[in-house]
Protein backbone atom coordinates (compact mmCIF):
# COMPACT_ATOMS: atom_id res chain seq x y z
CA UNK A 1 0.00 0.00 0.00
CA UNK A 2 2.92 2.31 1.00
CA UNK A 3 6.64 1.94 0.37
CA UNK A 4 9.24 2.33 2.69
CA UNK A 5 10.24 5.42 1.74
CA UNK A 6 6.48 7.13 1.76
CA UNK A 7 7.45 9.52 4.08
CA UNK A 8 10.74 11.50 3.45
CA UNK A 9 9.41 11.51 -0.34
CA UNK A 10 5.72 12.65 0.79
CA UNK A 11 6.52 15.18 3.64
CA UNK A 12 9.36 16.97 0.77
CA UNK A 13 6.54 16.89 -1.96
CA UNK A 14 3.62 18.20 -0.08
CA UNK A 15 5.98 20.75 2.35
CA UNK A 16 7.51 22.25 -0.95
CA UNK A 17 3.74 22.93 -2.36
CA UNK A 18 2.65 23.51 1.52
CA UNK A 19 5.32 26.48 2.04
CA UNK A 20 4.01 28.49 -0.76
CA UNK A 21 0.68 28.62 0.28
CA UNK A 22 1.89 28.99 4.42
CA UNK A 23 4.23 32.09 3.47
CA UNK A 24 1.29 33.87 1.69
CA UNK A 25 -1.22 32.83 4.73
CA UNK A 26 0.94 34.25 7.00
CA UNK A 27 1.10 37.59 5.54
CA UNK A 28 -2.74 37.18 5.79
CA UNK A 29 -3.03 36.17 9.27
CA UNK A 30 -2.99 32.30 9.26
CA UNK A 31 -1.20 32.52 13.33
CA UNK A 32 -4.03 34.90 14.16
CA UNK A 33 -6.68 32.84 12.32
CA UNK A 34 -5.66 29.23 14.26
CA UNK A 35 -5.56 31.31 17.67
CA UNK A 36 -8.80 33.13 17.57
CA UNK A 37 -10.46 29.19 16.39
CA UNK A 38 -8.43 27.53 19.06
CA UNK A 39 -7.84 29.91 21.99
CA UNK A 40 -11.74 29.64 23.68
CA UNK A 41 -11.40 26.09 23.63
CA UNK A 42 -8.04 25.89 24.65
CA UNK A 43 -8.71 28.16 27.61
CA UNK A 44 -11.90 26.33 28.57
CA UNK A 45 -10.08 22.64 28.74
CA UNK A 46 -6.26 23.84 30.01
CA UNK A 47 -8.11 26.38 32.69
CA UNK A 48 -9.68 22.77 33.37
CA UNK A 49 -6.82 20.98 33.73
CA UNK A 50 -4.90 23.21 35.40
CA UNK A 51 -7.23 24.14 37.71
CA UNK A 52 -5.55 26.21 40.58
CA UNK A 53 -6.43 26.76 44.21
CA UNK A 54 -4.63 29.51 46.39
CA UNK A 55 -2.15 29.09 49.04
CA UNK A 56 -1.34 32.50 50.50
CA UNK A 57 -0.14 34.58 47.52
CA UNK A 58 0.95 31.32 45.40
CA UNK A 59 -0.99 29.68 43.13
CA UNK A 60 -1.24 25.46 43.26
CA UNK A 61 -2.16 23.37 40.18
CA UNK A 62 -4.31 20.53 41.17
CA UNK A 63 -3.50 18.41 38.95
CA UNK A 64 0.11 18.55 40.62
CA UNK A 65 -1.38 17.60 43.71
CA UNK A 66 -2.79 14.50 41.82
CA UNK A 67 0.30 13.09 40.59
CA UNK A 68 2.09 13.88 44.00
CA UNK A 69 -0.38 12.10 46.05
CA UNK A 70 -0.25 9.22 43.51
CA UNK A 71 3.45 8.75 43.66
CA UNK A 72 3.31 8.85 47.57
CA UNK A 73 0.38 6.35 47.32
CA UNK A 74 2.35 4.23 45.59
CA UNK A 75 5.81 4.67 47.35
CA UNK A 76 4.17 3.92 51.25
CA UNK A 77 2.25 0.61 48.97
CA UNK A 78 5.19 -1.11 47.70
CA UNK A 79 7.52 -0.60 50.51
CA UNK A 80 9.61 2.38 49.32
CA UNK A 81 10.32 0.11 46.16
CA UNK A 82 12.52 3.21 44.33
CA UNK A 83 15.30 2.64 47.01
CA UNK A 84 14.96 -1.02 47.74
CA UNK A 85 15.27 -2.49 44.03
CA UNK A 86 17.70 0.41 42.88
CA UNK A 87 20.26 -1.79 42.30
CA UNK A 88 18.43 -4.40 40.72
CA UNK A 89 16.90 -1.58 38.50
CA UNK A 90 20.87 -1.04 37.31
CA UNK A 91 21.35 -4.89 36.64
CA UNK A 92 18.38 -5.57 34.22
CA UNK A 93 19.96 -2.40 32.20
CA UNK A 94 22.79 -3.85 31.94
CA UNK A 95 21.19 -7.35 30.38
CA UNK A 96 22.29 -9.57 33.25
CA UNK A 97 18.60 -11.11 33.11
CA UNK A 98 18.07 -10.56 29.57
CA UNK A 99 16.89 -13.20 27.05
CA UNK A 100 16.90 -12.59 23.49
CA UNK A 101 14.05 -15.42 22.60
CA UNK A 102 11.97 -12.78 24.91
CA UNK A 103 9.09 -11.47 23.43
CA UNK A 104 9.10 -7.55 22.31
CA UNK A 105 11.42 -5.23 20.04
CA UNK A 106 13.58 -3.50 22.00
CA UNK A 107 16.45 -3.84 25.29
CA UNK A 108 15.71 -3.10 28.83
CA UNK A 109 18.49 0.14 27.67
CA UNK A 110 16.34 0.83 24.53
CA UNK A 111 13.14 1.13 26.29
CA UNK A 112 14.79 3.32 29.19
CA UNK A 113 16.22 5.88 26.65
CA UNK A 114 13.48 6.12 24.31
CA UNK A 115 11.20 6.70 27.39
CA UNK A 116 13.82 9.80 28.47
CA UNK A 117 13.49 11.10 25.27
CA UNK A 118 10.03 12.11 25.84
CA UNK A 119 10.87 13.31 29.29
CA UNK A 120 14.67 15.06 29.27
CA UNK A 121 14.26 18.17 27.31
CA UNK A 122 13.13 21.96 27.27
CA UNK A 123 12.05 21.34 30.49
CA UNK A 124 15.03 19.95 31.99
CA UNK A 125 17.02 23.42 30.84
CA UNK A 126 14.19 25.91 31.18
CA UNK A 127 12.02 24.93 33.61
CA UNK A 128 14.39 24.67 35.84
CA UNK A 129 15.66 28.09 36.01
CA UNK A 130 12.06 29.53 36.23
CA UNK A 131 11.14 27.19 39.53
CA UNK A 132 13.84 28.75 41.12
CA UNK A 133 14.01 32.09 39.94
CA UNK A 134 10.10 31.76 40.90
CA UNK A 135 10.66 29.64 44.34
CA UNK A 136 13.90 30.32 44.94
CA UNK A 137 17.37 27.63 45.59
CA UNK A 138 14.74 26.05 47.98
CA UNK A 139 12.67 24.72 45.25
CA UNK A 140 14.96 22.07 44.09
CA UNK A 141 14.78 20.45 47.50
CA UNK A 142 11.19 19.86 46.88
CA UNK A 143 11.84 19.07 43.17
CA UNK A 144 14.23 16.43 44.29
CA UNK A 145 11.60 14.89 46.73
CA UNK A 146 8.75 14.65 43.86
CA UNK A 147 10.76 13.12 41.61
CA UNK A 148 12.23 10.33 43.78
CA UNK A 149 8.27 9.69 45.12
CA UNK A 150 7.55 9.55 40.73
CA UNK A 151 9.82 6.95 40.45
CA UNK A 152 7.20 4.39 42.46
CA UNK A 153 4.68 6.23 39.74
CA UNK A 154 7.51 4.52 36.99
CA UNK A 155 7.51 1.44 38.40
CA UNK A 156 3.70 1.07 38.76
CA UNK A 157 2.41 2.02 35.23
CA UNK A 158 5.26 0.56 33.15
CA UNK A 159 4.50 -3.00 34.83
CA UNK A 160 0.70 -2.83 34.09
CA UNK A 161 1.97 -1.68 30.21
CA UNK A 162 4.35 -4.93 29.52
CA UNK A 163 1.66 -7.37 31.38
CA UNK A 164 -1.30 -5.86 29.80
CA UNK A 165 0.14 -5.55 26.34
CA UNK A 166 -0.80 -6.80 22.72
CA UNK A 167 1.62 -9.38 20.88
CA UNK A 168 1.28 -9.86 17.61
CA UNK A 169 3.09 -12.83 15.38
CA UNK A 170 5.62 -10.89 13.43
CA UNK A 171 6.90 -9.62 16.45
CA UNK A 172 5.57 -6.28 17.27
CA UNK A 173 3.77 -5.31 20.52
CA UNK A 174 1.63 -2.77 21.41
CA UNK A 175 1.48 -1.48 25.10
CA UNK A 176 0.61 1.50 27.55
CA UNK A 177 -2.53 2.90 29.71
CA UNK A 178 -4.74 2.03 27.06
CA UNK A 179 -4.51 -1.56 27.39
CA UNK A 180 -3.88 -1.92 30.62
CA UNK A 181 -7.02 0.21 31.21
CA UNK A 182 -9.23 -1.81 29.25
CA UNK A 183 -7.32 -5.59 29.93
CA UNK A 184 -6.89 -4.56 33.29
CA UNK A 185 -10.32 -3.40 34.61
CA UNK A 186 -12.17 -5.78 32.08
CA UNK A 187 -10.74 -8.40 34.67
CA UNK A 188 -11.98 -7.03 38.15
CA UNK A 189 -15.65 -6.78 36.30
CA UNK A 190 -15.19 -3.28 35.22
CA UNK A 191 -15.16 -2.78 31.18
CA UNK A 192 -17.00 0.13 30.78
CA UNK A 193 -15.62 2.28 32.81
CA UNK A 194 -12.42 0.90 31.61
CA UNK A 195 -13.06 1.03 27.66
CA UNK A 196 -14.25 4.73 28.91
CA UNK A 197 -10.54 5.77 30.22
CA UNK A 198 -8.74 4.37 27.64
CA UNK A 199 -10.45 5.74 25.54
CA UNK A 200 -10.30 9.70 27.04
CA UNK A 201 -6.03 8.77 27.68
CA UNK A 202 -5.99 7.86 23.44
CA UNK A 203 -7.46 11.14 22.77
CA UNK A 204 -5.61 12.83 25.27
CA UNK A 205 -2.13 11.17 23.98
CA UNK A 206 -2.76 12.13 20.23
CA UNK A 207 -3.56 15.61 21.05
CA UNK A 208 -0.21 16.30 23.53
CA UNK A 209 1.58 14.08 20.93
CA UNK A 210 1.00 16.29 18.04
CA UNK A 211 1.30 19.62 19.99
CA UNK A 212 3.53 19.30 22.82
CA UNK A 213 5.74 16.54 21.84
CA UNK A 214 5.99 18.12 18.43
CA UNK A 215 4.86 21.31 17.25
CA UNK A 216 6.13 22.80 20.66
CA UNK A 217 9.18 21.39 20.23
CA UNK A 218 9.91 22.08 16.27
CA UNK A 219 8.94 25.47 17.33
CA UNK A 220 11.25 26.15 20.62
CA UNK A 221 14.61 24.50 18.89
CA UNK A 222 14.29 27.02 15.92
CA UNK A 223 13.84 30.11 18.41
CA UNK A 224 17.09 29.12 20.26
CA UNK A 225 18.91 28.96 16.59
CA UNK A 226 18.04 31.90 15.68
CA UNK A 227 18.45 33.63 18.99
CA UNK A 228 22.15 32.10 18.67
CA UNK A 229 22.42 33.23 14.90
CA UNK A 230 21.67 36.91 15.49
CA UNK A 231 18.08 36.98 16.64
CA UNK A 232 16.23 39.25 13.97
CA UNK A 233 19.28 39.48 12.13
CA UNK A 234 19.83 35.77 11.79
CA UNK A 235 19.98 34.12 8.19
CA UNK A 236 17.34 31.79 9.27
CA UNK A 237 15.16 34.16 11.19
CA UNK A 238 11.90 33.94 8.87
CA UNK A 239 12.69 30.34 7.41
CA UNK A 240 10.77 28.48 10.14
CA UNK A 241 9.21 26.82 7.29
CA UNK A 242 12.78 25.45 6.08
CA UNK A 243 14.14 24.74 9.71
CA UNK A 244 10.63 22.60 10.14
CA UNK A 245 11.42 20.74 6.63
CA UNK A 246 14.45 19.60 7.82
CA UNK A 247 13.24 18.33 11.09
CA UNK A 248 10.23 16.53 9.13
CA UNK A 249 12.68 14.75 6.77
CA UNK A 250 14.89 13.36 9.59
CA UNK A 251 12.58 12.34 12.31
CA UNK A 252 10.42 11.01 8.71
CA UNK A 253 13.12 8.57 8.11
CA UNK A 254 13.68 7.47 11.47
CA UNK A 255 9.72 6.86 12.94
CA UNK A 256 9.27 4.75 9.54
CA UNK A 257 11.49 2.15 11.20
CA UNK A 258 8.84 2.05 14.08
CA UNK A 259 10.10 1.29 17.87
CA UNK A 260 13.45 -0.85 16.66
CA UNK A 261 14.37 2.65 14.38
CA UNK A 262 13.90 4.77 17.40
CA UNK A 263 15.31 2.96 20.30
CA UNK A 264 18.13 2.88 18.39
CA UNK A 265 18.58 6.66 17.71
CA UNK A 266 17.70 7.37 21.04
CA UNK A 267 19.81 5.10 22.77
CA UNK A 268 22.97 6.88 21.36
CA UNK A 269 21.50 10.75 20.98
CA UNK A 270 19.81 10.39 25.30
CA UNK A 271 23.48 9.57 26.85
CA UNK A 272 25.07 11.68 24.13
CA UNK A 273 23.55 14.95 24.85
CA UNK A 274 22.75 13.84 28.79
CA UNK A 275 26.75 13.43 29.14
CA UNK A 276 27.42 16.84 26.83
CA UNK A 277 25.00 18.68 29.18
CA UNK A 278 26.15 17.19 32.87
CA UNK A 279 30.00 17.11 32.07
CA UNK A 280 29.63 20.97 31.14
CA UNK A 281 27.43 21.45 34.52
CA UNK A 282 30.16 18.92 36.33
CA UNK A 283 33.30 21.10 34.84
CA UNK A 284 31.25 24.98 35.96
CA UNK A 285 31.02 23.22 39.84
CA UNK A 286 34.30 22.23 39.71
CA UNK A 287 35.41 25.86 38.85
CA UNK A 288 33.12 27.17 42.00
CA UNK A 289 33.83 24.45 44.39
CA UNK A 290 34.02 26.95 46.88
CA UNK A 291 30.63 28.03 46.37
CA UNK A 292 28.80 24.52 45.98
CA UNK A 293 28.44 24.32 50.31
CA UNK A 294 26.98 27.46 50.06
CA UNK A 295 24.87 26.50 47.20
CA UNK A 296 23.62 23.24 49.37
CA UNK A 297 22.45 25.23 51.91
CA UNK A 298 20.86 27.82 50.02
CA UNK A 299 18.72 24.54 48.92
CA UNK A 300 17.98 23.33 52.47
CA UNK A 301 17.66 26.50 53.64
CA UNK A 302 15.09 28.20 51.43
CA UNK A 303 13.09 24.32 51.26
CA UNK A 304 12.27 25.07 54.91
CA UNK A 305 12.34 29.21 55.14
CA UNK A 306 11.88 29.99 51.86
CA UNK A 307 13.53 33.37 52.43
CA UNK A 308 13.50 36.14 49.92
CA UNK A 309 10.79 34.09 47.30
CA UNK A 310 7.17 34.50 46.96
CA UNK A 311 4.93 32.51 48.87
CA UNK A 312 8.01 31.51 51.29
CA UNK A 313 8.09 27.94 52.05
CA UNK A 314 4.70 26.60 49.98
CA UNK A 315 6.14 29.11 47.14
CA UNK A 316 9.41 27.00 47.09
CA UNK A 317 7.19 23.42 47.85
CA UNK A 318 4.64 24.40 44.94
CA UNK A 319 7.50 25.55 42.49
CA UNK A 320 9.49 22.28 42.95
CA UNK A 321 6.53 19.97 42.74
CA UNK A 322 5.41 21.57 39.68
CA UNK A 323 8.48 21.32 37.73
CA UNK A 324 9.20 17.72 38.70
CA UNK A 325 5.64 16.85 37.47
CA UNK A 326 6.52 18.61 34.56
CA UNK A 327 9.38 17.13 33.96
CA UNK A 328 9.22 13.32 34.37
CA UNK A 329 5.99 12.81 33.61
CA UNK A 330 5.34 10.23 36.10
CA UNK A 331 1.51 9.19 36.30
CA UNK A 332 0.98 10.61 32.84
CA UNK A 333 1.05 7.21 31.27
CA UNK A 334 3.31 8.01 28.63
CA UNK A 335 6.32 6.64 29.46
CA UNK A 336 4.73 3.20 29.71
CA UNK A 337 3.90 3.02 25.75
CA UNK A 338 7.51 2.55 25.26
CA UNK A 339 8.38 0.45 27.79
CA UNK A 340 6.03 -2.30 27.09
CA UNK A 341 7.83 -2.82 23.61
CA UNK A 342 10.74 -4.31 26.01
CA UNK A 343 11.82 -7.62 24.65
CA UNK A 344 11.03 -9.88 28.93
CA UNK A 345 8.24 -12.01 29.64
CA UNK A 346 8.52 -10.63 33.64
CA UNK A 347 6.61 -7.49 33.47
CA UNK A 348 8.07 -6.74 36.69
CA UNK A 349 11.00 -6.26 35.52
CA UNK A 350 10.04 -3.35 32.88
CA UNK A 351 8.86 -1.51 36.25
CA UNK A 352 12.17 -1.46 37.68
CA UNK A 353 13.63 -0.45 35.22
CA UNK A 354 11.35 2.55 35.04
CA UNK A 355 11.65 3.97 38.38
CA UNK A 356 15.41 5.02 37.20
CA UNK A 357 13.87 7.65 34.83
CA UNK A 358 12.35 10.30 37.23
CA UNK A 359 15.79 9.49 38.58
CA UNK A 360 17.84 10.48 36.09
CA UNK A 361 15.50 12.76 34.69
CA UNK A 362 14.29 15.12 38.05
CA UNK A 363 17.41 13.91 40.46
CA UNK A 364 20.37 13.90 38.45
CA UNK A 365 19.63 16.54 35.17
CA UNK A 366 17.57 19.08 36.86
CA UNK A 367 19.38 18.98 40.02
CA UNK A 368 22.67 19.93 37.97
CA UNK A 369 20.97 22.57 36.38
CA UNK A 370 19.43 24.41 39.66
CA UNK A 371 23.01 24.13 41.48
CA UNK A 372 24.90 25.40 38.33
CA UNK A 373 22.45 28.38 38.33
CA UNK A 374 22.51 29.09 41.94
CA UNK A 375 26.45 29.10 42.15
CA UNK A 376 26.64 30.97 39.18
CA UNK A 377 24.99 34.26 40.73
CA UNK A 378 22.99 35.32 38.18
CA UNK A 379 19.55 34.43 40.35
CA UNK A 380 20.04 38.18 40.95
CA UNK A 381 19.07 38.83 37.56
CA UNK A 382 15.97 39.22 35.79
CA UNK A 383 16.27 36.15 33.42
CA UNK A 384 14.42 33.57 33.90
CA UNK A 385 13.63 30.23 31.30
CA UNK A 386 16.39 29.05 29.09
CA UNK A 387 17.64 32.54 28.77
CA UNK A 388 19.14 32.50 32.66
CA UNK A 389 20.35 28.75 32.51
CA UNK A 390 22.39 30.00 29.11
CA UNK A 391 23.68 33.10 30.85
CA UNK A 392 24.76 30.55 34.17
CA UNK A 393 26.72 28.37 32.37
CA UNK A 394 28.51 31.23 29.84
CA UNK A 395 30.06 32.22 33.35
CA UNK A 396 32.23 29.51 32.96
CA UNK A 397 32.10 28.93 29.03
CA UNK A 398 31.25 32.22 26.93
CA UNK A 399 30.85 29.88 23.92
CA UNK A 400 27.83 27.88 25.55
CA UNK A 401 24.99 28.99 24.39
CA UNK A 402 25.76 27.00 20.82
CA UNK A 403 26.48 24.44 22.90
CA UNK A 404 22.44 24.86 24.58
CA UNK A 405 21.29 25.65 21.19
CA UNK A 406 22.97 22.12 19.86
CA UNK A 407 21.11 20.94 22.94
CA UNK A 408 17.74 21.94 22.90
CA UNK A 409 17.91 20.51 19.11
CA UNK A 410 18.65 17.52 19.74
CA UNK A 411 16.29 17.38 22.64
CA UNK A 412 13.80 18.48 21.00
CA UNK A 413 14.51 16.03 18.53
CA UNK A 414 14.50 13.14 20.34
CA UNK A 415 11.43 14.04 22.01
CA UNK A 416 9.50 14.34 18.81
CA UNK A 417 10.77 11.00 18.12
CA UNK A 418 9.34 9.39 21.47
CA UNK A 419 5.96 11.15 21.20
CA UNK A 420 5.45 9.85 17.56
CA UNK A 421 5.25 6.77 19.10
CA UNK A 422 3.26 7.47 21.81
CA UNK A 423 0.62 9.23 19.64
CA UNK A 424 1.06 6.66 17.07
CA UNK A 425 -0.51 3.71 19.51
CA UNK A 426 -2.86 5.80 20.86
CA UNK A 427 -3.62 6.25 17.24
CA UNK A 428 -3.84 2.27 16.44
CA UNK A 429 -5.82 1.72 19.64
CA UNK A 430 -8.59 4.00 18.37
CA UNK A 431 -8.62 2.98 14.34
CA UNK A 432 -6.97 -0.79 14.68
CA UNK A 433 -3.71 -2.03 13.73
CA UNK A 434 -2.21 -2.14 10.07
CA UNK A 435 0.39 -0.55 8.20
CA UNK A 436 -1.81 2.31 5.92
CA UNK A 437 -3.01 3.35 9.37
CA UNK A 438 0.25 3.76 11.12
CA UNK A 439 1.29 5.85 7.60
CA UNK A 440 -1.44 8.31 8.11
CA UNK A 441 -0.35 9.47 11.64
CA UNK A 442 3.18 9.32 10.76
CA UNK A 443 2.79 11.59 7.81
CA UNK A 444 0.36 14.03 9.49
CA UNK A 445 2.97 14.08 12.55
CA UNK A 446 5.41 15.35 10.09
CA UNK A 447 3.83 17.81 8.18
CA UNK A 448 2.96 19.14 11.61
CA UNK A 449 6.88 19.74 12.47
CA UNK A 450 6.77 21.96 9.76
CA UNK A 451 3.53 23.49 10.73
CA UNK A 452 5.11 23.75 14.30
CA UNK A 453 8.76 25.57 13.11
CA UNK A 454 7.03 28.13 10.78
CA UNK A 455 4.13 29.30 12.92
CA UNK A 456 3.59 31.09 16.60
CA UNK A 457 0.22 28.93 17.89
CA UNK A 458 0.34 29.88 21.55
CA UNK A 459 -3.41 28.63 22.39
CA UNK A 460 -2.13 25.35 20.34
CA UNK A 461 0.19 24.60 22.76
CA UNK A 462 -1.64 25.69 25.87
CA UNK A 463 -3.99 23.17 24.73
CA UNK A 464 -1.93 20.00 23.90
CA UNK A 465 -0.18 20.34 27.60
CA UNK A 466 -3.56 20.53 28.78
CA UNK A 467 -3.84 17.37 27.11
CA UNK A 468 -0.91 15.80 28.09
CA UNK A 469 -1.58 16.48 31.59
CA UNK A 470 -5.40 15.16 31.55
CA UNK A 471 -3.69 11.99 30.29
CA UNK A 472 -2.79 11.70 34.12
CA UNK A 473 -6.79 11.37 35.22
CA UNK A 474 -7.85 8.37 33.62
CA UNK A 475 -4.18 6.95 34.30
CA UNK A 476 -4.02 7.20 37.88
CA UNK A 477 -7.64 6.34 38.29
CA UNK A 478 -6.81 2.89 36.78
CA UNK A 479 -3.59 2.24 38.52
CA UNK A 480 -5.07 2.44 41.31
CA UNK A 481 -7.21 0.01 40.73
CA UNK A 482 -4.26 -2.17 39.46
CA UNK A 483 -1.93 -1.76 42.24
CA UNK A 484 -2.85 -5.03 43.62
CA UNK A 485 -2.09 -6.36 39.91
CA UNK A 486 1.51 -5.28 40.43
CA UNK A 487 2.50 -6.68 43.84
CA UNK A 488 1.33 -10.12 42.68
CA UNK A 489 3.62 -9.54 39.76
CA UNK A 490 6.47 -8.38 42.06
CA UNK A 491 5.65 -11.20 44.60
CA UNK A 492 5.59 -14.08 41.85
CA UNK A 493 8.85 -12.65 40.16
CA UNK A 494 10.96 -13.19 43.64
CA UNK A 495 9.79 -16.32 43.89
CA UNK A 496 10.90 -17.37 40.41
CA UNK A 497 14.84 -16.08 41.51
CA UNK A 498 14.27 -17.62 44.58
CA UNK A 499 13.48 -21.19 42.73
CA UNK A 500 16.36 -20.44 40.48
CA UNK A 501 14.23 -20.32 37.73
CA UNK A 502 15.43 -16.72 36.65
CA UNK A 503 18.98 -16.27 36.92
CA UNK A 504 21.81 -14.07 35.88
CA UNK A 505 23.05 -14.45 32.20
CA UNK A 506 26.39 -15.05 33.19
CA UNK A 507 25.29 -17.78 35.81
CA UNK A 508 23.74 -19.37 32.76
CA UNK A 509 26.57 -19.23 30.39
CA UNK A 510 28.98 -20.25 32.94
CA UNK A 511 26.82 -23.39 33.80
CA UNK A 512 26.81 -23.76 30.40
CA UNK A 513 30.53 -24.09 30.36
CA UNK A 514 31.00 -26.18 32.84
CA UNK A 515 28.62 -28.48 31.01
CA UNK A 516 30.95 -28.68 27.71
Amino acid sequence: MFSSKWIPASVAGVAILFYAQLAQAQESGMDKAINETIAPISNVIAGAIFYSVSIGDIEFPLIVGWLVLAATIFTLYFGFVQFRMFGHAIALVKGDYSNPDDAGEVSHFQALTTALSGTVGLGNIAGVAVAISIGGPGATFWMILAGLLGMASKFTECTLGVKYRNEYPDGRVSGGPMYYLTKGLSEQGKPGLGRILAIVFSICCIGGAVGGGNMFQANQAFQQIVNVTGGEQSFIANSGWLFGLIMAAIVGMVIIGGIKSIAKVTEKIVPFMAVIYMVSGLIIIGMNIEHVGDAFYRIFDGAFTGAGVAGGTVGALIQGFKRAAFSNEAGIGSAAIAHSAVRTKEPITEGYVALLEPFIDTVVICTMTAVVITISGQLQTDLTGVELTSAAYATAFTWFPLVLAVAVVLFAFSTMLSWSYYGLKAWTYLVGEGKGKEMIFKGFFCLCVILGASMNLGPVIDFSDAMIFAMALPNVIGLYFLMPVVKREANQYWQKIDRGEIRKVKDIEAESARAR
